[in-house]
C-alpha cells in the first residue's frame, strides 16, 4: 500500500473531513486506492475501467469544496458517462464507447468534491444478478473468492468490501444495488423512482424501474450521498416528492416506533435458505427489543403477472439499445457482440407489441398503489434481500442456452427483490447476519413511496444495535 495506514478506519465523510482539516492531501487518497486497487483489484476483478491519470487531472485543475472534497471514488460501468472515458455497459459491443460528455448524476458527484479514478464491472447491460460480463471475466466476491458478489452493481460492491474505497456508484433496475449490498456486507439503498437524474441521455431506465444511487460501508456515507445527489435535473419528466430535509440528519434520528411486517417466505410461498430464513426472525426479534411493533405479514404479489410485465418493460428497453447501437456501429450485432441471454431478450422483446408496453406500464403503477395500501398499516416491511447466502459463480450463467435453469436459478436467488423497483418505492438492504461460512446475509427493508427518511433512521438505528463496520473478509 502507499502508507496511509488509517485509510480503513474512516468512511467517506470521514476522509473528506481529514482533507478539509488539512491532515490528509486528496493526492495522498487516490495513491492509497490506486495501490489497493492494484494490490487487489487482480484477486476480485472488480475495477475494470481505470481513469488514473484524469483522476490526477481532476485534483490538479482544482477541486470543489463539496461535502466529499478529495474523496476517491468509482463508478459503474453501466449508462453513466465520464467525458473522455468509455462506458462499456458490460458489452463488447460498447467497447469503443467514449463519451463526450458528462452524465447529469457524474456531474453531481464532481460537484460533490469525488474523485472518479474508475469504473467497476458489470453485467451486460446490468440484465444479471451476478457479475460474469464476458467482457472482462467475472467479479469475485471478497468473502469467497468462489462465489458472485452479485449483480449488476457486483464490481462496485466487491471494491468497497475488499476496502479498495468506502463508497462507490451503483445502480439498480431489478436489485442491482441490494443484492451485491448483501452478498458483499454492506449497506444500500434503492431510493424512490425519480429522486436521482437519469440525464441527460436518458429520462428514464427501464421503464421507470431504474434508478441509481451508491453501495457503502456506512448508513451516514449512503444518506449524505443522496443529499448531494438528488432532486430533478432541468427537464426531466418526472421526479420522486420532494425533500428539504438533510437525509444524513435523519439517519442520526430516532425511528420512534415502527409498525413492521415481516417474512421468510419467497413471493411464491416457499421458504427462503434455512440461513436466510434464521436470519430474517433473529432481526425480527432484534426489531421488538428496540420497541417497533412487528408481526410477521406480507404482501400478495403475483409472480407470474409480475414476471410478464417485468419482462415486457425491461425486454423492449434492452431491444432499443442494441438497435441503437447497431446504428451507430453501421452493422448488426452478433453472437462476437452480445451475450446469448442479451440476445433472448431482445429476441423476445419482439413479441412485446406497444399494447403489450403500455399495458405493463400501468401494471407497475397498479401495484404501487396495492403496495401504498400495505403500508397504511406498516411503515416497513422486512424481508430476504436475496433468498440464498451468496451463490458460486456460473451459478447464474448468461452465456447458457438453457434458459430454464438459468431463470429458475434467479427465481431461487432473487425473488423477493424486484417488485420494488416495479412500485417505485425506497428499498434497501443491511449487512445484519452472518452465517456459519461467514458468507454475509442482507436484510431487505422497504418503505412508503418518497419515504427515505424514515428508512434511514431506521438503518442507523440497526446500525448502532448491530454494527458491522469491524466486519472485513480477509484477502
Amino acid at each position: 500500500m502507499s502508507g496511509f495506514s488509517d485509510y480503513d478506519k474512516y468512511d467517506g465523510l470521514g476522509l473528506a473531513e481529514l482533507v478539509a482539516k488539512r491532515e490528509v492531501k486528496p493526492e495522498e487518497l487516490l495513491d492509497e486506492a490506486i495501490a489497493r486497487t492494484e494490490k487487489l483489484n487482480p484477486k476480485i476483478n472488480a475495477v475494470v475501467l481505470k481513469h488514473y491519470d484524469e483522476a490526477r487531472a481532476q485534483i490538479a485543475r482544482g477541486l470543489p469544496e463539496g461535502p466529499y472534497k478529495g474523496v476517491p471514488f468509482l463508478l459503474k460501468d453501466l449508462h453513466l458517462l465520464l467525458d473522455g472515458t468509455i462506458t462499456s455497459f458490460g458489452s463488447a459491443a460498447f467497447k469503443t464507447n467514449k463519451a463526450d460528455h458528462n452524465s447529469t448524476l457524474t456531474e453531481r458527484y464532481l460537484a460533490a468534491g469525488l474523485v472518479i479514478f474508475g469504473k467497476t464491472n458489470s453485467p451486460e447491460f446490468g440484465l444479471a444478478p451476478t457479475t460474469e460480463p464476458r467482457l472482462y471475466g467475472p467479479t469475485h466476491n471478497p468473502w469467497d473468492l468462489t462465489r458472485s458478489p452479485g449483480g449488476s452493481s457486483g464490481g462496485a460492491a466487491a471494491a468497497v468490501a475488499a476496502g479498495i474505497l468506502p463508497v462507490a456508484n451503483a445502480s439498480d433496475g431489478g436489485g442491482s444495488i441490494r443484492i451485491p449490498a448483501a452478498a458483499c456486507g454492506l449497506f444500500g439503498i434503492k431510493p424512490t423512482r425519480g429522486r436521482t437524474p437519469m440525464g441527460p441521455d436518458r429520462g428514464e431506465g427501464w421503464g421507470g424501474m431504474s434508478i441509481a444511487h451508491v453501495v457503502s460501508r456506512s448508513v451516514r456515507d449512503s444518506a449524505a450521498m443522496l443529499d448531494a445527489t438528488h432532486g430533478p435535473a432541468e427537464g426531466d419528466p418526472y421526479a420522486a416528492p420532494a425533500f428539504t430535509g438533510s437525509y444524513l440528519a435523519e439517519a442520526s434520528k430516532a425511528p420512534g416506533k415502527l409498525r413492521i411486517a415481516y417474512s421468510t417466505k419467497r413471493p411464491n410461498g416457499t421458504t427462503c435458505h434455512k440461513d436466510v430464513a434464521a436470519a430474517i426472525e433473529g432481526t425480527a426479534k432484534l426489531l421488538a427489543s428496540l420497541g417497533h411493533e412487528v408481526e410477521e405479514a406480507a404482501p400478495e404479489i403475483n409472480v407470474e403477472e409480475m414476471s410478464k410485465n417485468q419482462a415486457a418493460l425491461i425486454g423492449p428497453n434492452i431491444a432499443l439499445t442494441v438497435r441503437q447501437r447497431a446504428a451507430a456501429l453501421g452493422r448488426e450485432l452478433t453472437g462476437n457482440d452480445i451475450e446469448a441471454f442479451t440476445q433472448l431478450v431482445a429476441a423476445a422483446a419482439k413479441n412485446v407489441s406497444a399494447a403489450d408496453y403500455a399495458e405493463a406500464t400501468l401494471y407497475i403503477h397498479q401495484m404501487g398503489r396495492k403496495m401504498a395500501k400495505f403500508h397504511r398499516r406498516y411503515d416497513v416491511y422486512l424481508s430476504a434481500t436475496i433468498a440464498t447466502p451468496p451463490v458460486p459463480l456460473k451459478f447464474i450463467d448468461t452465456m447458457s442456452n438453457d434458459v430454464g435453469t438459468l431463470m429458475r436459478n434467479m427465481s431461487e436467488y432473487m425473488p423477493n427483490i424486484g417488485v420494488y423497483n416495479m412500485t417505485g418505492q425506497p428499498s434497501m438492504s443491511m449487512p445484519l447476519a452472518w452465517n456459519d461460512d461467514n458468507l454475509p446475509l442482507g436484510m431487505m427493508f422497504t418503505g412508503r413511496f418518497g419515504d427515505e427518511a424514515t428508512l434511514f433512521r431506521l438503518a442507523g438505528q440497526l446500525e448502532t444495535a448491530r454494527p458491522w463496520k469491524d466486519k472485513r473478509p480477509t484477502l
